[in-house]
């Protein structure tokens, strides 16, 4: 069992930024590819980011390709998402996600992640 817990969510003015983090439990954690979600209201969710297990590749959606950063700390069991240039089209609930099936992927759909998040609200006020 994997549980992930986001923190750091808030709201922020359009151009700022916001550094969301999720801790992960378990001991393998330097094992599973983690991913970033989002899900604004009446829209399906969608592909963020991903790191693989090493942190050493990542793989963003267009949408916030140059502004968003995921990167990891496998000693802290933690992932991160540094968002800069925020936008109000990026107002959206986050969620982080864990693939214990696989140590890097480029799934946008979420079907390769096994455990979820419960989410943190990003607001971007324009």
């Amino acid at each position: 069992q994997v549980q992930l817990v986001e923190s750091g969510g808030g709201l922020v003015q359009a151009g700022g930024s916001l550094r969301p983090s999720c801790a992960a439990s378990g001991r393998t954690f330097s094992r599973y590819a983690m991913g970033w979600f989002r899900q604004a209201p009446g829209k399906e969710r969608e592909f963020v980011a991903t790191i693989s297990s090493s942190g050493g590749s990542t793989y963003y959606a267009d949408s916030v390709k140059g502004r968003f950063t995921i990167s990891r700390d496998n000693a802290k069991n933690t992932v991160y998402l540094q968002m800069n240039s925020l936008k109000p089209e990026d107002t959206a609930v986050y969620y982080c996600a864990a693939s214990t099936f696989y140590s890097s992927t480029s799934d946008l759909s979420g079907t390769h992640y096994d455990y979820w998040g419960q989410g943190t609200q990003v607001t971007v006020s324009s």
